[in-house]
C-alpha cells in the first residue's frame, strides 16, 4: 500500500496503565486501510513524524487503535500526551512497514513482544483469528513487571475462546499472584533466556518479534539454535537497525554448549 497523509478524529483517549495510555482515532474506512502488522507516523509538528504501531487489524470500520508508552523524560513523549489530551483532529501518515500477518501461510504463529510491541502482535493475532479460529498462536509478552502487561485480560481471553492460542507472560520481577491458568503461563527472567529454557524447536512456524534491537536479536540468536527458518522471521527491526547476517547460522544456545565443553 502506497502511504498517504489523512487527518483523523480523536475518538478516545483511555489510561490502561499511569505509563500507557490508548488512543482510538477514527477515519474514513478506505483512507486508513493498512495490513496487520503496520504502523503509522504521527504528526507533531512540520518537522516530527513519530511512529507507532496501529494496535488493530483492518475491519472495514475507520478505526484505529495506538497503544502510546509515556516517558516523561523525553520531551516528544510529553509534547504527544499533551496534544493527544488537546486536540480533536491528528495528522497520521500511514502505513508503513513490512513485517505484516503473511496472507498466505497457515504456519504456526510464534509471537514475541516487549512492552508496548504487544500492540503490533495485537494487530496480527485479531487478523489470524478472524481468517482461521483454529490457527496455532503462541504469544510470548515481555515486561519488567506484571502492572505492565497493560491489557493482560485480553492475551487471557484469547486463550479461553480459542483452543490453539496460549499465553505466556514473562516478567523480570515474581508476581504478587499466581499467573497460570487454562492456555496462560507465567515465566520469570529476561524472555531471550525464557525462550532459550523453555522452547525445544521452533521449526515450522511464522516467527514475529517487536521491540528493540537487543531485544529482538538477542530473542533471534536464541531461536536459531532451535530450528528457526530465517526466510519465515519478520520484524521491524531488521528495516531499521539491520544486521549482517539477520539470523545467525549458528545460534547463542549451540555457542554456549560448544564453548563449555
Amino acid at each position: 500500500m502506497t502511504a498517504r497523509i489523512l487527518t483523523c478524529l480523536v475518538d478516545e483517549v483511555e489510561n490502561l496503565t499511569p505509563d500507557v495510555f490508548r488512543v482510538s482515532l477514527m477515519g474514513r474506512a478506505e483512507a486508513v486501510a493498512h495490513a496487520p502488522g503496520q504502523y503509522l507516523e504521527l504528526q507533531l509538528d512540520d518537522e516530527t513524524w513519530v511512529p507507532f504501531s496501529i494496535a488493530n487489524a483492518h475491519r472495514g470500520d475507520g478505526l484505529i487503535e495506538l497503544h502510546i508508552q509515556h516517558w516523561p523524560e523525553r520531551e516528544n513523549s510529553a509534547r504527544l500526551r499533551e496534544l493527544m489530551q488537546e486536540a480533536s483532529r491528528l495528522t497520521l501518515r500511514l502505513p508503513g512497514g513490512d513485517c505484516v500477518l503473511d496472507p498466505d501461510s497457515t504456519r504456526p504463529l510464534l509471537l514475541i513482544a516487549a512492552g508496548t510491541g504487544f500492540a503490533q502482535m495485537k494487530a496480527i493475532i485479531e487478523a489470524a483469528l478472524a481468517s482461521d479460529p483454529t490457527r496455532e498462536i503462541d504469544l510470548w509478552w515481555a515486561a519488567r513487571e506484571r502492572r505492565d502487561l497493560y491489557l493482560e485480560r485480553l492475551p487471557r481471553e484469547w486463550a479461553a475462546e480459542y483452543p490453539g492460542v496460549r499465553f505466556h507472560a514473562v516478567s523480570e520481577i515474581v508476581p504478587e499472584e499466581p499467573f497460570d491458568a487454562e492456555g496462560v503461563s507465567g515465566h520469570l527472567g529476561r524472555v531471550d533466556a525464557v525462550l532459550g529454557s523453555t522452547l525445544k524447536d521452533v521449526a515450522g512456524r511464522d516467527v514475529y518479534l517487536s521491540g528493540s534491537p537487543g531485544m529482538v536479536y538477542a530473542c533471534v540468536d536464541v531461536l536459531a539454535s532451535l530450528g528457526l527458518d530465517a526466510s519465515r522471521v519478520f520484524s521491524d527491526v531488521f528495516a531499521y537497525a539491520p544486521r549482517d547476517p539477520l539470523v545467525p547460522t549458528v545460534g547463542s544456545l549451540v555457542k554456549q554448549r560448544e564453548a563449555s565443553k
